[in-house]
């Protein structure tokens, strides 16, 4: 038997910390290497003109994730779950090859952000650091052997140390307060590049894996089965990931506002302006080891391997929560974690031994983009679920909710077929290639704009085959709990960490 922790025979704050856990296993992915990337490249490039696309990216990240979260909560099965369930074989087969497409994208910024630290704090080579980067995450993994509460607080002392460190830097670097607040409520798009910083930080911080993952997370409380129940755990939920989200936001701010207060002060040397002008987390370091001191740029060092360490956990679970809806296949984390790395070992290899640490920052910016790109796959299908009164009963989405949603969401598609239709258009009129291989692209690339407008267009637009909700009862009593819910979100939940003969997850009972 699972050790039981009745938080509703505790003092209130002893029951909200039992709700506290998966938003802060989630919120690691929005302070991976990968955005740590896109904010120095868009602080030194626009100052902090683009922080209003953090702050929007985050607000819509909350209303999604608490979606996320509210689905799991309400029918006790994670999105893969239902997507199995709803769409025919051939299209969960490509949603299962896009989702773990996702998770793959999302390792490389892990594994080029973890040996860039190791090359600053250590000094050896970063492609000998994107090997190691195979092995000392599996140490990490190691600790949900004693139950999913040490995980979560592992990676919550992560998230410290990685603001701790970047707001001691932040506090010496002294940007100018009055341009943070202009640059987060005056949006701007002005200047090179600017639209593609704002998907790849849109792609960065909004990731796919993360909404299979949330989905999932919460089926590892028990809650009473009741109206009121449910309703309180979503609203508990619901303030956990928006604290955890509010941590994110004000690292992500200060990332963007250090990279801009030091690539734009008055006396910077020639040396740094040229490290400005190509900025990756490895030339960050010495960056700000020139401007700030040696002091900062470990500083710097210790927060990019904290980050690379608790995203990739995350990474790996959501990857196995995937596998698991999807496909019925369960795996070690180990041997899950191994598989996804070697596929991002390769190019992230390739990059860092061909171009350096510059080839390897572009490969960071590439997979933020791909991730941007990827995101309607997984947010489509949870907009609809969560929409639906079959099946999420009373606890669907409400209008204003759903309106928002869409229109966010929607808008990020209009923006991913921008930049792309800008893209393939400009490239084809600055290459050097002959003008038939020129041609012969755009002919290449414009179906596959219409295929994926098309699928989106099928999962919006698809009639529901299955039905989730079932009845509840109005009774507030604790020991109401739906076995076909959290009874099964929670067994699956402790399967799937295969722990050690004697030593189960701790099974939180949330009333």
């Amino acid at each position: 038997m699972a050790a039981l922790v009745h938080i509703q025979e505790t003092p209130r704050w002893k029951k909200i910390l039992g709700f506290v856990g998966p938003g802060f296993l989630v919120s690691a992915a929005y302070l991976d290497p990968g955005n740590l990337e896109t904010d120095l490249q868009a602080g030194a490039d626009h100052k902090h003109e683009l922080l209003w696309v953090v702050l929007v990216g985050v607000s819509f990240a909350l209303i999604i994730q608490s979606r996320s979260a509210n689905l799991g909560v309400a029918t006790g099965k994670h999105l893969s779950e239902h997507c199995k369930a709803e769409y025919p074989r051939p299209v969960n087969y490509c949603l299962w090859v896009l989702a773990e497409i996702a998770v793959i994208a999302a390792d490389i910024p892990e594994v080029i952000g973890t040996a860039f630290a190791l090359n600053i704090l250590l000094n050896i080579p970063i492609w000998s650091g994107v090997l190691l980067a195979g092995l000392n995450t599996l140490l990490l993994l190691g600790l949900q052997r004693f139950g999913i509460r040490k995980l979560e607080i592992a990676i919550g002392v992560l998230l410290l140390m990685m603001g701790g460190c970047f707001f001691g830097v932040m506090a010496h670097a002294k940007p100018d307060p009055r341009e943070i607040v202009k640059g987060m409520f005056v949006p701007k798009l002005k200047g090179d590049g600017a639209t593609r910083d704002a998907v790849a930080l849109l792609g960065a911080l909004i990731m796919p894996h993360n909404l299979f993952l949330h989905s999932a997370l919460v089926t590892s409380r028990k809650i009473p089965r009741s109206f009121n129940g449910i309703n309180s755990a979503c609203r508990h939920f619901l303030i956990e990931g928006g604290i955890a989200l509010l941590v994110a936001f004000l690292i992500n701010v200060s990332v963007v506002s250090v990279s801009s207060s030091v690539c734009y002060s008055p006396g910077l040397s020639l040396e740094n302006k040229t490290h400005c002008e190509d900025i990756t987390l490895n030339s960050a370091a010495f960056l700000l080891k020139n401007a700030l001191g040696k002091w900062s740029s470990r500083l710097y060092a210790l927060s990019l391997l904290a980050s690379g360490q608790s995203s990739t956990v995350t990474g790996t679970y959501a990857g196995q929560y995937i596998m698991q809806g999807f496909l019925d296949l369960k795996m070690e984390l180990w041997i899950r974690n191994l598989l996804t790395r070697c596929i991002a070992i390769a190019p992230s290899l390739v990059a860092s031994i061909v171009g350096g640490s510059s080839g390897a920052g572009k490969l960071i910016i590439i997979a933020s983009m791909i991730l941007s790109f990827e995101l309607p796959f997984a947010l489509v299908p949870l907009l609809r679920f969560t929409s639906s009164k079959t099946k999420m009963g009373h606890h669907k989405n409400s209008l204003t909710v759903s309106i928002i949603s869409w229109v966010l969401g929607f808008s990020v598609i209009g923006i991913n077929m921008y930049f792309l239709a800008t893209s393939v258009l400009n490239w084809m009129s600055s290459n050097r290639l002959p003008k038939v291989a020129s041609i012969f692209t755009g002919v290449m690339v414009f179906p596959v704009m219409f295929l994926y407008m098309g699928m989106l267009i099928y999962l919006t637009l698809k009639r529901e085959t299955e039905q989730t909700h079932t009845a509840m009862s109005t009774s507030t009593g604790s020991g109401s709990v739906n076995e076909a819910g959290a009874e099964r979100g929670s067994s699956q939940f402790s399967n799937l960490h295969q722990l050690q003969e004697g030593r189960e997850m701790d099974d939180i009972v949330c009333a």
